[in-house]
């Protein structure tokens, strides 16, 4: 019993501490991709090609003067961060990073990654309310409308691999897809995943919540310091999860293309790498869509897609298999 509690304990700070590791060098990464494609250099200053950077950075937050305005909810505004923090990084507890990689394994994985993740959505609205900020109040209710839509077409396009798996158990699925990863029999429901993953993550074209040229830095414009460092790696942490979902769900988690013999780590980091340069690629070319358009997709053409699969799922399932 003990050995098992030191082993979950030592599983769980590996993983939070290599996941805060990671995001750190995400914005690094994020800051030189889009330097080369827009042909500049990138952090170049701090370290060889700007490799300390985002440990410079992470001092100046942690140095940095914490402000809470004066006429802010402040019980509130404390809490906030944390509220949007937590979740974030909640939901790696059943994340399978390799076939005996995770921290724990529950068969009701999937829907609890959905039911903590959405829970980020209340600090969100907290930090712009508790702001006492118009910038803040608009910037939250514009995250609370995306975030709460893009949840339901994320939910629903996930349903047509779990039929096929037959289990929501995120190894079990990982497991169904020994012969053919299911993004080749699903791949509507992978398109419909992705581009409602950008709207939860907060991302180009749909990074409305945090629109610097309309909101000043949305919901989180009150706040300076570690408060502010806080809603930064949740936003990156979350696109992590997002991706580690959609590697388990549609890329056959941990499993290879058969003849290249690589471990099951290895071939988690490589497609976890490719689809966080989808992620920053598309903010690099895209412009913002406006607000009325992110609803109209969502509502008047995502969301018949994704019934559409499910009905189409259901019905294959039921003639040929």
């Amino acid at each position: 019993m003990i050995a098992e509690i030191i082993a979950a304990t030592l599983k769980i700070v590996l993983v939070l501490g290599v996941v805060s590791l990671v995001v750190a060098y995400l914005t690094y990464l994020e800051r030189k991709i889009i330097g080369h494609i827009q042909m500049r250099l990138g952090p170049m200053r701090v370290g060889w090609h700007g490799l300390l950077q985002p440990i410079a950075d992470g001092l100046k937050l942690f140095l940095k003067e914490d402000i809470i305005p004066s006429r802010a909810d402040k019980i509130v505004f404390v809490i906030a961060p944390i509220m949007v923090l937590v979740p974030a990084f909640v939901v790696y507890s059943v994340l399978p990073f390799g076939p005996n990689f995770y921290i724990t394994q529950v068969n009701v994985g999937l829907f609890l990654v959905l039911a903590v993740s959405s829970l980020g959505v209340f600090g969100i609205v907290m930090a712009g309310w508790a702001s006492n900020s118009k910038y803040s109040l608009l910037g939250a209710l514009r995250g609370a409308a995306q975030m709460l839509s893009y949840e339901i077409f994320l939910g629903f396009a996930l349903i047509g691999p779990l039929m096929l798996a037959g289990s929501l158990n995120l190894q079990n699925i990982v497991q169904a897809q020994s012969d053919v990863w299911f993004v080749f029999y699903q791949p509507l429901a992978f398109i419909v995943f992705f581009i409602a993953a950008l709207a939860e993550t907060n991302r180009v074209p749909f990074d409305l919540p945090e629109a610097e040229t309309e909101l000043v830095a949305g919901f989180h414009t009150e706040y300076s310091g570690m408060k502010f460092a806080f809603f930064f790696l949740a936003e990156y942490a979350n696109i992590m999860a997002v991706s580690t979902v959609g590697i388990a769900v549609f890329f056959g988690g941990w499993k290879g293309i058969p003849g290249i013999p690589l471990p099951g780590l290895v071939w988690y980091l490589l497609k976890l790498g490719a689809i966080i340069f989808v992620f920053i690629w598309i903010r690099a070319t895209l412009p913002r869509y406006r607000y009325d358009q992110l609803m109209r997709i969502g509502w008047k053409f995502m969301f018949p897609l994704v019934i559409a699969n499910i009905f189409l799922t259901g019905l294959v399932k039921l003639l040929f298999l």
